[in-house]
This record gives structure tokens, C-alpha cells and sequence, in this order.
């Protein structure tokens, strides 16, 4: 359960999402406001939550604070996080010489295509500085470097 003192951090963090001054964020804001209070649900988890709605219902339904306590709370508590150790096994599946680096170009073709897929835009700058010389990633470095983001 929540402490009062974090429930009205995070009140105050949901207000600042509150562009109509009704107490209440759009469905698509949800993600964004999680993402700002430390969580990293992926979409389809807050789609889940949300009830799988309709492209109109995440731009036009709305969500007050109340209702978004228990969302919050469920993602909070949800054993789907990936720890670094999972990411690290995941890349090194790719690690062909078993020297702890996978190539870039590899490492984009799986960001684009799998999971939560990501834009071109977000994997430049998601991979920018990551590749030495020889255009390979050191996938360790590689998931501290996202985990932090």
C-alpha cells in the first residue's frame, strides 16, 4: 500500500497532466505519467489495464485520480519487470564470439522488430555513443545504459 506522503506525490505529479483543470488525464497520458513517477510499462500493459480501448477512447476518455491509484499500484507490483540479469542473458544470445559485444546493426534489428517495437528515431538515440569502432556494443555496458534512462 501507498503512504499518504507518496499518494500525494503522486496527486501532485497527476495534476501536472491535467491540461483541463477537471481532476481527470486523458487515457493516453496514463503511460506518460507512470513513466514519470519511476515506472516502465510497456503500452500493452496499460492498454490491459485500461480495458483494451479504442484509439478515439485513449485521446478522449478521461481518468481521475482515484481510478489511477489502483493502475499505478498494479504496475507497480508487476512481475513482468525485466531485471538487468534478464536483459543481459536476452542480448547475449546475439554474442557470437562470446566476447560480451553484439553488433549494432544486429542490436537495431531487434529493438525494431521485437516486443514493444521501437521508431528508427528512438533506436538512434537509444544507441547513440553505444558502438566502439568496429560498430559492435558491449551489451552490459549497453543494458546499464537503459536501465538508467
Amino acid at each position: 500500500a501507498f503512504t499518504r506522503v507518496t499518494a500525494d506525490d503522486y496527486r501532485e505529479a497527476f495534476g501536472l497532466f491535467d491540461r483541463v483543470g477537471d481532476n481527470k488525464v486523458a487515457y493516453n497520458q496514463i503511460a506518460d505519467i507512470m513513466r514519470a513517477l519511476g515506472q516502465n510499462p510497456t503500452n500493452k500493459e496499460v492498454a490491459k489495464i485500461l480495458g483494451n480501448p479504442t484509439p478515439e477512447d485513449m485521446a478522449n476518455k478521461r481518468v481521475e485520480f482515484e481510478a489511477f491509484l489502483p493502475m499505478l499500484q498494479f504496475i507497480v507490483n508487476s512481475p513482468n519487470k525485466g531485471t538487468y540479469d534478464d536483459y543481459v542473458e536476452g542480448l547475449r544470445v546475439f554474442d557470437k564470439e562470446g566476447n560480451g559485444t553484439v553488433m549494432g546493426a544486429e542490436l537495431r534489428i531487434v529493438l525494431s522488430t521485437l516486443g514493444e517495437k521501437m521508431t528508427e528515431a528512438e533506436i538512434d538515440a537509444l544507441m547513440q555513443g553505444q558502438e566502439d569502432e568496429n560498430g559492435c556494443v558491449n551489451y552490459e555496458a549497453f543494458v546499464k545504459h537503459i536501465m538508467s534512462v
